[in-house]
């Protein structure tokens, strides 16, 4: 059994044949992971099964690192070449449908019932990954420019709004304030980008919630970008402005919410500036 590098040509061979098995798990049809993996061995060189194995967890855990799904099946596993993320970014070059697809999106009339979102605790010291995995992962994130992705992807960012939109109104329906459910505004779809949050709503004592949403297909440490504008409101109305940042969108939306000040919970990077003439 072959031992050595994995070749450019395994690498693209597998990872399209990862992405074949991703698209059918995604879309909930039954697959075969035995059956690929017999299909795809013997246009390998020399490969063991175990040997497969592993480099589907490995292209696991790039998906991660790039914010997009992964095989639940195939738990992330680190330490991988870079050579496997550039298949897997070729991949992606190859195929644009892929990131263009417009992941989580249900029926209005869906939306409506939505239960509500799965709220946890947001990123910490104390639950982060091992410095190693976590290095890796944000390598990838920043050099794939994976915040700048999610902000341009519109049809993503719009499904997140009018999620969470649903789940605030439900939220509210449940704590018996339909009043303020029916009061709860989806702003930037209403007035435009500017306001320096999409979602204008409350808690159930009336207090304003001034909701900025920011969705990734990703894990809960996926990048993401934030303007000047955002932070300005942010800081101006502290008490009322939170950040409510969706996760894992396209399998099981899960989220959690910052407060300001922003920089007490991550670290914000200046990544454009703007140029004017003397």
């Amino acid at each position: 059994m072959s031992n050595g590098p994995w070749t450019d040509e395994e690498n693209d061979l597998i990872v399209a044949d990862y992405f074949a098995m991703l698209a059918d798990d995604i879309s909930a049809r039954r697959y075969s992971k035995a059956e690929h993996r017999r299909a795809l061995l013997p246009l390998l060189n020399d490969r063991s099964e175990g040997s497969v194995e592993f480099k589907h967890q490995n292209i696991s855990a790039v998906l991660k690192g790039l914010g997009e799904d992964w095989i639940p099946g195939y738990k992330p596993a680190f330490n991988f070449q870079m050579t496997l993320v550039d298949a897997v970014a070729r991949w992606l070059a190859l195929n644009p449908a892929w990131l263009g697809r417009h992941p989580g999106l249900q029926p209005a009339a869906g939306l409506r019932e939505a239960a509500q979102i799965w709220i946890g605790p947001p990123p910490t010291l104390s639950n982060q990954p091992p410095p190693q995995e976590l290095d890796q992962m944000l390598h990838i994130a920043r050099k794939f420019d994976v915040a700048g992705r999610d902000e341009r992807n519109r049809a993503l960012g719009r499904a997140g709004e009018e999620r969470v939109l649903a789940h605030e109104q439900a939220s509210l329906r449940s704590a018996g304030r339909d009043d303020l459910a029916r009061k709860v505004r989806w702003v930037s779809e209403e007035d435009g980008d500017g306001a320096g949050y999409d979602i204008a709503s409350f808690a159930p004592d009336g207090r304003a919630r001034l909701i900025e949403v920011k969705t990734t297909n990703g894990w809960e440490r996926t990048p993401f970008h934030i303007t000047r504008n955002e932070l300005a409101v942010a800081q101006a109305r502290r008490s009322e402005w939170r950040l409510f940042r969706l996760w894992n969108f396209s399998r099981e939306p899960k989220a959690f919410e910052l407060h300001p000040p922003l920089d007490a919970h991550v670290s914000l990077t200046a990544t454009t500036f703007q140029a004017s003439f003397h």
